[in-house]
């Protein structure tokens, strides 16, 4: 009999451990391997004998056998499906600003493997970020702009980036075990293409296992559609690591940012994670749904050696931006290392109304110089700090050293940025 107490005390202090430490991004073994790279830029990558230009506007597939180089923007048109090979190498033209499109009603399958990703990178030998344009990606799902429709143009072909429509489940291929290096080209007097733009995609696109570094613009942005994603990795973005807006309903879960205190946009701001309604107002049909997010098991952290420093020097902004009506639920995440961890819009009116749909539960927010706080209003921080400190949420903070914190975060080859065991277990939520 004692013995089976004694079992049952052991399990039920193993459940609780495990229970403890879920949080930020999770699994039994570091998902990462095998298919990340954390340094892109030292990567040998072949030189290309297949070139990609203009329209493809037929079934297409890409061979890993070869190397492929995006010449200018690519346009994946009139229905085509795109397939892609595991383990394919495709360079984006640094002179030409390759950028790959894949229009309203086409398909992308890059559907790479774990120990053979799909790799889009620059062509340059010193590469940087903003090299080339990135892959945009335009759906038949529900936006909340004028008309159920947007265009996506920057210097692309206005009559091939039309996206937006009313087919939810709209399935616009596969991105999986992909990752895109060094894209964001900056369009002057337009703006700065993304990483991934994925725009009016409906839930039925499988997006999994992707990972965008050193992007100029966004890593991942979001424009309207319906969409779930789930092993997302943003490393080392020069503005936001994912950007949510014009109504998007995304399910994110099990992904990570990690920030530098040195990259950052001087324009509107570098976060981790911006919830926005929309990207202008006056195209805005407000009868359409508003931005919601719902996002679980997230990481994110500033991978600043001294912190500290950086927060005093001013290099280490919010980490969660939430814009006036809009909802985000994020749940089961770590915030590490920013000042604050999040930030909520001047406009944005501290009520319960307006809290039930900015959700924070299970959190733990680590090396922050505040938790939930409002922009240049002060009095609302000491209601904030008492809504979210409430024992029902399960909040906890804490003060802890980032190499204490996670697993390996500066492993050079193989960096671990699971939570390590026991690193919740004895903090609580500041007041």
């Amino acid at each position: 009999m004692k013995k089976i107490t004694q079992l049952i005390c052991a399990f039920f202090i193993i459940t609780s451990i495990n229970a403890q430490q879920e949080k930020g991004i999770i699994g039994y073994t570091n998902w990462l391997n095998n298919w990340s790279e954390f340094k892109p830029q030292k990567v040998e990558y072949g030189e290309a004998n297949q070139i990609l230009v203009g329209n493809i506007s037929s079934d297409t597939k890409l061979l890993k056998r070869n190397v492929y180089i995006l010449q200018g923007n690519v346009y994946v048109t009139n229905n085509a499906v795109l397939t892609i090979e595991p383990g394919t190498l495709i360079l984006g033209d640094f002179q030409t600003k390759g950028t790959l499109v894949v229009t309203k009603g086409a398909k992308i399958m890059a559907d790479g493997l774990e120990t053979d990703p799909i790799v889009f990178t620059s062509n340059r030998s010193q590469k940087k970020a903003g090299d080339w344009g990135g892959i945009v990606v335009l759906g038949e799902a529900p936006i909340n702009k004028l008309g159920n429709v947007g265009s996506y143009n920057l210097d692309l072909d206005p009559a091939l980036t039309t996206y937006g429509g009313d087919n939810t489940t709209s399935n616009s291929g596969i991105l999986r075990y992909v990752r895109i290096e060094f894209a964001g080209k900056i369009v002057k007097g337009a703006g700065t293409f993304n990483g991934l733009t994925i725009a009016g995609v409906g839930s039925q696109t499988i997006l999994e296992n992707i990972m965008v570094s050193y992007s100029a613009g966004n890593s991942f942005a979001f424009y309207g559609g319906d969409v779930n994603a789930a092993k997302f990795v943003s490393y080392k973005s020069i503005n936001d690591d994912y950007k949510f807006t014009q109504g998007v309903q995304c399910r994110l879960y099990n992904s990570l940012a990690v920030r530098s205190s040195y990259l950052s946009s001087n324009k509107d701001g570098s976060r981790s994670i911006e919830v926005k309604l929309y990207e202008n107002k006056n195209d805005t049909d407000f009868t359409k749904k508003e931005t919601f997010v719902t996002a679980s098991n997230i990481t994110m952290l500033n991978d600043s050696e001294n912190i500290k420093a950086d927060i005093q020097s001013g290099l280490i902004k919010e980490a969660v931006y939430i814009a006036q009506n809009t909802s985000l639920e994020l749940k089961r995440s770590v915030i590490s290392g920013f000042n604050p961890a999040v930030l909520l819009d001047a406009n944005t009116e501290v009520n319960t109304n307006n809290l039930k749909k900015i959700k924070f539960e299970e959190m733990y927010f680590n090396l922050c110089t505040g938790n939930v706080l409002t922009e240049n209003n002060n009095s609302n921080n000491e209601e904030l700090a008492r809504w979210y400190s409430n024992s029902m949420f399960s909040n906890v903070s804490s003060q802890t050293d980032t190499k204490e914190t996670f697993v390996d975060t500066f492993n050079s080859k193989r960096p671990d940025f699971r939570l390590q065991m026991g690193k919740t277990t004895a903090s609580s939520m500041d007041r």
